[in-house]
């Protein structure tokens, strides 16, 4: 029976050899089938707009492909717990923005934790939002926009992409930090917003470069100031709100990066970090990100963990301090 047992003994060990040495070598030959990347906006927006630049480079560099996934509503929320309840296998990706630190602030229960359902990769790039107002307002500086802003003591209207989300919190801010006064009115999505301001319904608000150039280049609204340090390469002749107001607390910008479920495995995160690296410091993808409006970031996982904490006690603060909560 020794015989046996022995043989019983070693056949077993083999197996666990072999099951022990099958993450590493599912890795090695990761991906095998397409990846979705959830992007928690509708296609063509700011956040979409990006992803697709990136999601096409990344599968290069991974040697598969990457599928775009639109999974839109709750200001972002839906698609944040899609990602999260996802297997953690690396075949779900989650183009994440700044809505997965603005949500616990915004949200009474926003059914995520980005601090615990998610591992970071990397943040991606960042784009400066844009103060833009409609053509028949009478300002074209900041100054000038304030001092309308007071005249009409409360009867404009400034829209958003959906009450809680960024474009709201920037407007909200803006008017607390000049004492000025404005309705809000939020749509869903930026697109039906930027299309009531064109009519004249509503009269301002906050957008990400990329996705008002047309219509700032055909002169059917006016940009004022840029939310970033410093003037951008589209906008050279448009000044930060640092230069022109003195508000350094109006430095914002649509930020995005790339997160995993937790639970997604070392080796996996890891092959992920290295192509997004590649991919964001290939010229073709900078040139075409920067020729946007966006900022490149990059960075290490434990820089983007930093960030998101940063950003959500940042505003947290802000949506105390102007209610701007999504309910």
């Amino acid at each position: 029976m020794m015989p046996s047992m022995s043989r019983s003994l070693v056949s077993g060990l083999a197996a666990l050899a072999v099951l022990v040495q099958a993450p590493a070598i599912a890795a090695d030959d990761y991906p095998t089938r397409p990846i979705r990347m959830i992007v928690a906006f509708a296609p063509g927006g700011s956040a979409d707009i990006n992803a697709r630049i990136v999601a096409q480079k990344l599968g290069t560099e991974l040697g598969g492909s990457i599928v775009i996934e639109n999974k839109g509503g709750a200001g972002g929320n839906l698609g944040a717990v899609e990602a999260k309840k996802s297997t953690p296998d690396g075949y779900s990706i989650f183009y994440a923005t700044s809505a997965v630190a603005l949500a616990p602030a915004v949200y009474a229960n926003p059914g995520f934790r980005a601090e615990t359902d998610f591992t970071p990769i990397s943040l991606t790039a960042t784009i400066p939002l844009v103060l833009v107002v409609g053509k028949s307002v009478p300002a074209n500086t900041p100054a000038e926009f304030v001092a309308w802003l007071k005249q009409q003591d409360g009867k404009a209207n400034y829209g958003s992409s959906g009450r809680g989300a960024l474009l709201h919190l920037a407007g909200a801010l803006f008017l607390k930090e000049t004492g000025t006064k404005a309705t809000h009115v939020a749509y869903r999505g930026s697109a039906p917003a930027i299309t009531d301001m064109l009519g004249g319904s509503t009269q301002f608000m906050f957008l990400p470069i990329n996705e008002i150039s047309s219509h700032l280049e055909s002169g059917a609204l006016k940009a004022v100031a840029v939310t970033h340090t410093q003037r951008i390469a589209q906008l050279p002749n448009v000044p930060t709100m640092r230069e022109a107001l003195g508000l350094t607390t109006m430095d914002i910008g649509a930020w995005q990066g790339l997160l995993v479920p937790t639970g997604t495995p070392a080796d996996v995160t890891r092959k992920l970090s290295a192509a997004l690296e590649r991919t964001l410091s290939a010229p073709d993808v900078k040139a075409r990100l920067v020729e946007l409006g966006s900022i490149v970031l990059g960075g290490t996982d434990k820089e983007y963990a930093d960030y998101i904490r940063a950003e959500g006690a940042r505003w947290a603060k802000i949506v105390d301090e102007t209610g701007a909560k999504a309910e």
